[in-house]
């Protein structure tokens, strides 16, 4: 469940209680409060397992390139060997030798930039999730200490009444 979602449903149990007269207190569906709180003690933790699985990708990402480097460089130096063995070709051999080893390192390099690019981003965008959330609860608490510190005013305490409908007359010419 989206956490968003579930604040709304929060805030909206808020406004829909009771206000208890000649205070700034309300009465609240105790259940119903308990049950979106318990929804956000699971959906909260989500959020941060997703990052926590962003964090583990990222690290079996550049294990993956760790190891195909190892694995590129022991090619290398297995081929240099057997080059080594023909005398002449022993400099050229050192030479492809330390360019698949500079180009494993550059590929292992570029594939950890790509994953903590990746990583990242991810992680911002659940960044400005969070903060956007946390803004919602700030302004929801602030709002609600506003309320409370302006003090019952006597049209919250008065029943509310529309004016009545009036026809309105056509002009005519």
């Amino acid at each position: 469940m989206d956490i968003l979602h579930l604040v709304d449903r929060l805030e909206e149990l808020f406004n829909e209680a009771r206000a208890v007269p000649f205070t700034r207190n309300v009465v609240v569906d105790e259940d119903k409060m308990l049950d979106i709180i318990d929804q956000m003690r699971v959906t909260i933790p989500e959020e941060v397992k997703k990052a926590q699985q962003l964090m583990a990708q990222r690290d079996r990402i550049i294990a993956q390139a760790q190891e195909e480097a190892s694995r590129i460089v022991a090619l290398a130096k297995e081929k240099a060997e057997q080059l080594i063995e023909r005398e002449a070709i022993v400099k050229s051999a050192q030479t492809r030798a330390t360019q698949i080893v500079n180009q494993a390192r550059e590929d292992a390099a570029a594939t950890r930039r790509d994953a903590d690019a990746y990583v990242i981003e991810s992680l911002q965008t659940l960044e400005e999730e969070l903060s956007r959330l946390l803004t919602q609860v700030r302004n929801g608490i602030r709002k609600v200490e506003e309320d409370r510190l302006r003090g019952p005013s006597l049209s919250a305490m008065e029943p509310r009444t529309e004016p009545p409908l009036t026809p309105q007359k056509e002009a005519t010419d």
